[in-house]
């Protein structure tokens, strides 16, 4: 019997890796927003974020995310991911 494949992502803070149906995938669109994407299929480029909000505070403040994403947060996004990670559980 074989084992079914489950993908894997690493966070872009602190290079964890786990499998892709645990991180959260924001997304910078092709029209140049910076939006989570809760499915996982959005079009775009990618980057992951395990789900504790260290993580979140140190890909905002550190500029980690803009690096990832290749572009520039305003403060506006900055706060509305800000939000998003109050809403998390650790």
């Amino acid at each position: 019997m074989r084992r079914k494949h489950v993908p894997q992502r690493t966070c872009i803070v602190c290079r964890q890796v786990q499998s892709k149906r645990e991180m959260v995938r924001l997304v910078r669109t092709p029209e140049g927003q910076l939006v989570v994407d809760e499915t996982g299929k959005r079009n775009g480029r990618g980057a992951y974020l395990c789900r504790r909000k260290a993580c979140w505070e140190g890909a905002l403040n550190e500029g980690r995310l803009a690096r990832a994403l290749q572009m520039e947060i305003d403060p506006g996004t900055k706060e509305m991911m800000r939000d998003f990670a109050a809403t998390l559980t650790e």
